[in-house]
């Protein structure tokens, strides 16, 4: 490895060139938690590059810079369409590696092993740079290759994603896990403990704030006093199914209570109550708008099932509730109930539908010990979870990682 090189450029100046590979399409999934992670490690003063999927582009890589920071994305063309243009395509990994030719890295951090992120990453490593792998979903046997509907899908699929998700993690020089059921998982694979980073996610903290929920309904044409429960963005299944139950029990004990689905969500909660007139549904909507539905319910809830995918994950709308200074009611699945409860921002129930409802209602029959959660949300917001702090935990450990290499060269 060409770290020698490195070396006097790395202690001299502590200045690293990154490179974030996503499979991801611009916009969507984990392509944000490299976002905000590339935007912070650039304020640093890194000089660092995020390559993601185009959302339409089949020939031709766009390069741009990217308007909130001095970060370059680099968006790679993909010859599929659809849930397709998420990791698989041949064509994309080939435009990836051919646009590495005559530019060089000190870190490149591939998040997750899909081959469009897999096989440019290698290329790099063989080029000379440190490389990493992050892993914040659980794709492959037992994780989220068993909520697909079609049993002849998990059938195809289970093998794959397995193969790419398991088989590769030891080449990486070190590993960024997102909670500890994935960092055991890793430890399992035969990755060293003392290369593994736990990175949970990060807030916005910039662009999602509390504002006053009397406002943000006045300018959302909702009612002043309603009690109202939200949730945000795509969904499993089977959790859809538990958060309609769920919300089927707080709305027989609470009959002007409301559920509020805000943005783009892959499911009709509506048809899955028994009661669709209460459940408003927005679709899509601007993300500058997503602060005032934020500040627009009462609480936020994390209706999960305990399957292997939720346990294997932890979802970004955790954060962005955190960030809005909003009270939480998540199911005791993986990380994210026992962080819910032990860090005091919210309540944890068991993933029952009597129970979540009993914990949601809880707090809406107390509206001081929900402010008062929604404030300790946003102070670790502020604090040891702003994406600031993380990607300067990030950086170091990259810094750290560097050092070792280069002194084992």
């Amino acid at each position: 490895m060409a770290g020698a090189t490195f070396a006097h450029h790395f202690i001299g100046e502590k200045f690293m060139r990154i490179l974030l590979l996503t499979f991801n399409t611009v916009g969507k999934g984990t392509y944000w938690r490299a976002l905000y992670l590339a935007r912070e490690m650039s304020k640093l003063g890194h000089q660092v590059t995020l390559m993601a999927t185009a959302r339409q582009s089949r020939l031709e890589i766009a390069t741009k810079q990217d308007q909130e920071s001095a970060v370059t994305l680099v968006e790679t063309p993909d010859l599929l369409w659809g849930p397709g243009r998420s990791g698989w395509d041949v064509w994309n990994s080939v435009r990836r590696m051919g646009w590495a030719n005559g530019r060089t890295f000190d870190i490149v951090h591939g998040f997750e092993c899909r081959p469009t992120v897999l096989y440019p990453a290698l290329h790099w490593q063989r080029r000379g740079a440190v490389l990493l792998f992050d892993w914040c979903d659980w794709f492959g046997r037992g994780g989220s290759v068993e909520e697909r509907p079609s049993p002849l899908a998990r059938t195809i699929l289970r093998p794959i994603e397995s193969h790419f998700e398991e088989n590769y993690r030891t080449r990486a020089n070190a590993t960024t896990v997102i909670n500890s059921v994935l960092r055991q998982k890793a430890l399992e694979l035969g990755v060293p403990a003392e290369t593994i980073l736990p990175l949970p996610n990060g807030c916005n903290v910039d662009e999602l704030f509390p504002v006053s929920m009397i406002d943000a309904r006045r300018r959302l044409g909702l009612t002043k006093d309603t009690p109202i429960i939200g949730y945000i963005g795509a969904i499993f299944q089977q959790d859809a199914v538990l958060m309609a139950r769920s919300f089927d029990h707080v709305h027989a004990a609470l009959p002007q209570a409301r559920l509020l689905v805000a943005g783009y969500c892959n499911v009709d909660i509506r048809r899955l109550t028994q009661n669709p007139e209460a459940v408003w549904q927005t679709g899509p909507v601007p993300y500058e708008q997503i602060n005032d539905y934020l500040a627009a319910a009462n609480l936020w809830w994390l209706p999960l099932v305990n399957s292997g995918a939720n346990r294997g994950r932890s979802p970004l709308k955790m954060n962005d509730y955190m960030a809005a200074g909003k009270a939480i009611v998540a199911t005791d699945v993986g990380d994210v109930g026992s962080f819910v409860r032990d860090a005091g921002l919210g309540l944890a129930a068991s993933d029952t539908p009597a129970d979540l409802a009993q914990k949601a209602l809880a707090l809406l029959n107390d509206p001081a010990r929900c402010q008062q959660m929604g404030q300790v949300a946003r102070q670790i917001a502020e604090t040891t979870l702003s994406w600031k702090t993380i990607a300067g935990s990030l950086a170091n450990f990259y810094m750290q990682t560097l050092e070792k290499v280069t002194t084992n060269d």
